[in-house]
C-alpha cells in the first residue's frame, strides 16, 4: 500500500511526463504487467473522473495495467455505483487516495448549464446531478467545472466521514484539454 501523499506525487510525476514526452516515449510493453496484475490488484489510487474519451485517466497519468482504479462517468458524478466501486477499491484492494478528476470544456457540466432540456429522461437525471451540486454558484463554464469537482469531493468526504481508514485523502484535480496538465485542487 502506498500513503496518499507519495500517491499523489506519483500522480503528477506521471502527468509531468505526460505533458512533456513524446506519446511514444511513454509507451508500454503491457505484457508482463498484464500476467503480473493477471491474478490481483493492488491500484495505488482511486480515480472518479468523466468518460469523456479525451480524458483517460491512465494515460494523463502515465500509469500502467493495475496502478489505478478507475470509475468513468459523465460529470465524474459520484452516484451510488461509483461510490460502491470507491468502497471497494479501499476496503478489497487497499487504496488510500481517492481523487475526483474533471476537465476543461466538460460537456456534461455544460449541459447542466444549459436552458434546454436535456433530450432522455436518463440525461436529465444525469444534468439535474450536476446542477443540484452546482445550485447558483455559478453560471462560468469553467467554473461550472471546478464546482462540480468540488461538489463531488464533498460528497465523497459527507459519505465516509471517518468510517473509512484515518489514512484515507480524497482530492480533487481538474484535466486542461489544451496543455494536457492536471491541476490539484487545494482543500480549503
Amino acid at each position: 500500500m502506498i500513503a496518499p501523499d507519495a500517491a499523489i506525487e506519483r500522480l503528477r510525476a506521471g502527468n509531468r511526463r505526460y505533458c512533456s514526452s513524446p506519446v511514444e516515449a511513454t509507451a508500454r510493453d503491457h505484457g508482463p504487467r498484464r500476467r503480473e496484475v493477471a491474478s490481483g490488484q493492488q491500484p495505488f489510487a482511486v480515480i472518479v473522473g468523466c468518460a469523456d474519451s479525451r480524458g483517460p485517466p491512465e494515460i494523463i497519468f502515465d500509469q500502467g495495467l493495475g496502478d489505478l482504479f478507475v470509475i468513468r462517468i459523465a460529470g465524474n458524478l459520484v452516484t451510488s455505483a461509483a461510490l460502491g466501486s470507491v468502497e471497494f477499491a479501499l476496503g478489497a484492494l487497499g487504496a488510500r487516495l481517492v481523487v475526483v478528476l474533471g476537465h476543461s470544456r466538460c460537456g456534461a457540466v455544460s449541459a447542466a448549464l444549459a436552458e434546454a432540456p436535456p433530450a432522455s429522461r436518463d440525461l436529465a437525471a444525469l444534468v439535474a446531478e450536476i446542477r443540484s451540486g452546482l445550485g447558483r454558484r455559478t453560471a462560468d463554464p469553467t467554473a461550472a467545472v471546478r464546482a462540480n469537482v468540488e461538489h463531488q469531493v464533498e460528497r465523497l468526504r459527507s459519505h465516509f466521514g471517518g468510517s473509512e481508514p484515518a489514512d484515507l485523502v480524497i482530492v480533487g484535480a481538474e484535466y486542461d484539454l489544451d496543455s494536457g496538465a492536471v491541476e490539484f485542487l487545494a482543500d480549503d
